[in-house]
């Protein structure tokens, strides 16, 4: 599947870049290579395949959550910049 021109600046003005001509080109044949390898993924026969999220078997890879005493509040304010009693004061949004 080739990507156009036009598919690669749009894909460009959502990432907010700004390509040159040569930049252009050189995407628009990267991108299509990337979408036909993709695509040979259409040809497979996965009909018997369960869908995955990571090919290993894996089950509760982190260790298991043990409480302990954590840091107190000066410790943890110690390097803060801005606070407020014993919160972070940050610029609001």
């Amino acid at each position: 599947m080739a990507i156009t021109r036009a598919e690669v600046l749009h894909v460009a003005r959502l990432a907010r870049l700004a390509l040159t001509e040569e930049e252009i080109a050189r995407f628009q044949e990267q991108l299509s290579a990337i979408l036909e390898a993709v695509g040979k993924v259409d040809e497979l026969d996965l009909s018997g395949v369960e869908p995955t999220a990571h090919p290993l078997e894996l089950s509760n890879v982190w260790g298991a959550d043990e409480p302990r005493p954590s840091i107190d509040v000066e410790e943890a304010l110690a390097n803060a910049p801005d606070r407020e009693g014993s919160y972070f004061r940050v610029p609001p949004a």
